[in-house]
């Protein structure tokens, strides 16, 4: 209490004042620490490089290093004796090594998106005491996805005071969301955790969610529609239209949800994902107003599912195949005897060498020479 009556009297100094304001309006406190703040609104396409007094309050506030502690060899800026700063082997200062380095929100949304978790989670908890954990998970979800985010951040006013390039800052759908996380983790390490709770409890429960109506609204319609399909047995497929470049240079993706080869609806965005949301939420809304549409795509299954079941090839006959021949005794003697002679034939025939086949020709050369005497004698 008495640290928010020193941070009011001092706001009128400050040089920042209007972020100041801005930041309390949004948060309901006063930073006392601007500098994480700043770097929460800082998106990596502004290609920002970390200042000397940036690294300083962050180094010592664990954004970027370590925890400072007076006189500890943990402190990254302090490795040397008698407080002087400790040098690397070509003789520079470890802090002046790491001045330079690129700085943005992304360190920052991490810790904010845990914090979120576990105060939304703390909140589902104790307001639905007979729900599964199911449910509980579903609902923390929906309160904490990037789309529910960034729509927060740009009702709040988060979504003007993101510092990024404009070539980014036009068209990223989740820099919001991102924002408002990286808004999140600074408030944790500016002013605890209490303070995280009592913003979204306050700031943004109390002036903009609705929690029953959310946690009974079904928000992810690929998750819906393919749930359908299947109840169905129909086959669903989200085909790419295109994906061009816009203006900015960056992509941009279209595609169509196709239910049993008919065409649904199309939807856009700039990632995959978010052009099949958009697809799938206005095929499931085209499904219930449309119902040409629908009987069209049962007509489809009909189709398939007939084609499936016609037989293409003739079953095989297994009477014939389990036919029972009967035959008299003198043909099995018959059988019998012309088997056996096969066999002899067959095992003669294995049997002959070269010495026989040499045998058998000489016996014609003698043949034919007693032919040719026997002539020319006569």
């Amino acid at each position: 209490m008495l640290s928010n009556i020193i941070d009011r009297i001092k706001l009128p100094f400050r040089k920042e004042k209007e972020l100041y304001l801005a930041l309390y309006n949004i948060l309901g406190v006063l930073p006392h620490t601007i500098t994480f703040y700043k770097v929460a609104l800082m998106h990596k396409s502004l290609g920002h490089r970390a200042t000397a007094e940036e690294l300083k309050v962050l180094e010592a506030e664990t954004i970027l290093g370590k925890k400072k502690k007076n006189g500890d060899a943990e402190n990254p800026a302090y490795t040397g004796r008698k407080g002087r700063k400790g040098r690397g082997r070509k003789g520079a200062p470890e802090q002046q090594s790491k001045l330079g380095k690129q700085l943005n929100n992304e360190r920052l949304e991490f810790l904010g998106d845990a914090v979120l978790d576990a105060v939304v989670g703390d909140l589902v908890f104790r307001r639905y005491p007979g729900k599964p954990e199911g449910f509980l998970t579903t609902t923390r979800s929906k309160l904490v996805q990037r789309d529910t985010l960034g729509k927060l951040a740009k009702e709040m006013g988060l979504s003007r005071l993101i510092m990024a390039s404009a070539r980014n800052a036009s068209h990223n759908s989740y820099m919001g969301g991102n924002a408002f996380e990286a808004i999140v983790g600074a408030l944790y390490l500016d002013h605890g955790y209490d303070a995280c709770m009592k913003f979204w409890n306050e700031k943004v429960m109390d002036k903009y969610i609705n929690i029953d109506k959310m946690a009974y609204k079904e928000v992810n319609f690929k998750s819906k529609i393919l749930e359908w399909s299947q109840k169905n047995r129909i086959t669903l497929e989200f085909r790419m239209e295109e994906q061009t470049i816009d203006s900015n240079g960056s992509p941009k993706f279209v595609y169509t949800a196709v239910l049993e080869g008919v065409d649904g609806c199309t939807g856009s965005g700039f990632s995959k994902k978010e052009a099949q949301q958009n697809a799938a939420q206005e095929t499931l809304r085209k499904l219930r107003a449309d119902s040409a549409f629908e009987d069209s795509v049962f007509a489809a299954k009909t189709a398939r599912t007939q084609m499936e079941e016609m037989p293409t090839v003739a079953a095989p006959n297994i009477d014939a195949e389990d036919e029972v021949v009967v035959i008299s005794h003198e043909e099995e003697k018959v059988q019998t005897e012309q088997s056996r002679k096969v066999e002899e034939a067959e095992r003669s025939i294995d049997e002959l060498t070269l010495d026989d086949v040499n045998d058998e020709e000489k016996a014609r050369e003698d043949i034919i020479a007693a032919a040719e005497a026997e002539a020319y004698s006569s």
